[in-house]
């Protein structure tokens, strides 16, 4: 689990010097309550910190950029207790490259009827105060995120919650690596990309080692990390006979153990936070990756088969998303369907690496052949994932623009038995139905892979996207296909101008 509490958000509010320093001094306490609060607030995961009332062009500019150059801060919720004139803003906002966040409360819940008098209302002004810091940011077009209600509300902290996780997992992806081991799955589309304007856009770099370089590094694991991560293994999961000690297999899994401690190494030695790989590239390795990429993305790290920098990169941005929340997220494949009238949904699964912080119930460890690749039967984790409203998100490079495509879906509790299917895998039903869901998923040029979370919702996907300025479509329970085949070509429109 990555721990969001190494980082913070700045806790700034406008005022001038017209109010004189009584006021000015009250400002200034309301402030560093509501700070405090929300620093307590067990919703949200980062540091709240206070800042002094900024009251002119000079102050407003300082504290942004104290924010772009200041490690751990990974955005800012600005307030306006008083009014604000917004011009001051203009320096500071311009020059602000942290993410923003507009919290339009007042520190009273309440209006005190009986005691309200005009002392009261030159020092509560968020009302028309908020309006006019509003004003300017829709005249200069920046994004950010507009909160409404008191701060003590629950539905408050919890928007500050998802945009505060998004605001990290967007603070990361500027210094983020991936490694491709080996190039993509030959003549497949939808995972190529442009990895210039990713970095660009996004912030993380995608490189290519070769598979030897990795082998290297797997050759070098002693036996006695091995033996120790083996019974890591055997106290973890149920292994099938096979694996055990004696057992027929027992080759294979260790073999898999010496994968995951030199992939794990080779991870961690080059700073990367993904990666990919395919079967069409495994030069000197026995077998592919199955149980190491699955409990390397169940340590926070990205994944993406056949060579899916883009898929890889997003397990990762969305397991810091979710660091510390209950579910899990994992790479994914809609693999196949099941028509029955009455019961549409669709199987996801991969040929061995979904993630087990998705899983419900026994996670087994288990070997079987693999009729492609042309290597050694892989080991593996199969089990069956969890039920419940779930996304499936994909990030896909349309030309143009990079568009970021959600579908929500309600994952449904798997009841038959699959014993010739030895993979994790998942059932869901797409909203607002299969025909129309899974229509409006190609219509966008959803690609095949996705990242299927348990615990984030559209919203944070939301925010991300308005953070880092890229198209997003969502296909949810009122999604109508000719509404969404407009909205498509709206956007085409709308990015063809930028």
């Amino acid at each position: 689990m990555i721990d969001l509490k190494q980082y913070e958000v700045w806790f700034v509010t406008g005022s001038q010097h017209l109010y004189g320093e009584e006021t000015l001094r009250q400002v200034d306490e309301h402030s560093k309550i509501i700070a405090d609060s929300l620093n307590s607030a067990s919703q949200i995961p980062v540091r709240v910190v206070f800042k002094p009332v900024v009251k002119t062009p000079d102050e407003i500019y300082k504290i942004c950029q104290d924010a772009n150059v200041a490690s751990n801060c990974v955005g800012i919720i600005a307030w306006m207790h008083t009014f604000s004139p917004a011009k001051m803003w203009i320096g500071g906002l311009k020059a602000l490259q942290k993410p923003l966040l507009h919290l339009h409360t007042q520190f009273n819940r309440d209006i005190p009827w009986s005691d309200i008098d005009m002392d009261f209302m030159n020092l509560n002004q968020s009302a028309h105060g908020d309006r006019e810091f509003g004003f300017i940011m829709s005249r200069m077009r920046l994004n950010r995120k507009v909160v409404v209600g008191h701060w003590q509300q629950q539905d408050v902290l919890e928007k500050i919650n998802s945009w505060s996780r998004v605001a990290t997992a967007k603070y990361r992806m500027q210094t983020m690596k991936v490694v491709r081991f080996g190039d993509n799955m030959r003549q497949v589309a939808v995972t190529e990309g442009d990895k210039v304007e990713a970095e660009l856009k996004f912030g993380f770099s995608v490189n290519t080692h070769g598979v030897g370089d990795l082998v290297k590094v797997i050759n070098q694991v002693t036996d006695a990390e091995i033996n120790t991560l083996i019974k890591e293994y055997e106290d973890t999961y149920q292994l099938m006979a096979s694996l055990a000690n004696g057992g027929a297999m027992r080759a294979s899994l260790v073999e898999a153990a010496r994968i995951e401690l030199g992939l794990t190494a080779f991870l961690k030695d080059g700073g990367f936070s993904a990666y990919t790989n395919t079967f069409e590239d495994l030069h000197g390795m026995r077998q592919l990756p199955g149980i190491a990429s699955q409990r390397l993305m169940a340590a926070g790290y990205g994944y993406g088969g056949e060579g899916d920098w883009k898929t890889s990169a997003m397990v990762h941005i969305m397991k810091v998303m979710a660091s510390g929340l209950k579910g899990g997220n994992s790479f994914m494949e809609d693999y196949t369907y099941h028509f029955d009238p009455a019961n549409q949904m669709v199987l996801g699964a991969h040929m061995l690496e979904i993630c087990p912080s998705i899983a419900s119930g026994t996670v087994k460890c288990e070997v079987h052949p693999l009729g492609i690749g042309g290597k050694e039967d892989p080991v593996r984790l199969v089990f069956n994932g969890a039920s419940g409203p779930a996304l499936n998100v994909s990030l896909i490079d349309m030309g143009n623009r990079f568009r970021l495509l959600v579908n929500e879906v309600e994952a449904v509790e798997v009841q038959q038995e699959l014993p010739k299917l030895p993979v994790a895998r998942v059932l869901w039903k797409p909203q607002p139905d299969m025909q129309t869901g899974c229509a409006a998923w190609i219509y966008a040029g959803g690609a095949h892979h996705t990242v299927y979370s348990q615990n984030l919702t559209t919203e944070y996907i939301a925010d991300f996207a308005e953070m880092v300025g890229v198209e997003l479509v969502v296909i949810d329970k009122n999604t109508e296909l000719r509404q969404l085949k407009n909205e498509l070509r709206w956007s085409e429109l709308y990015y063809g101008k930028l």
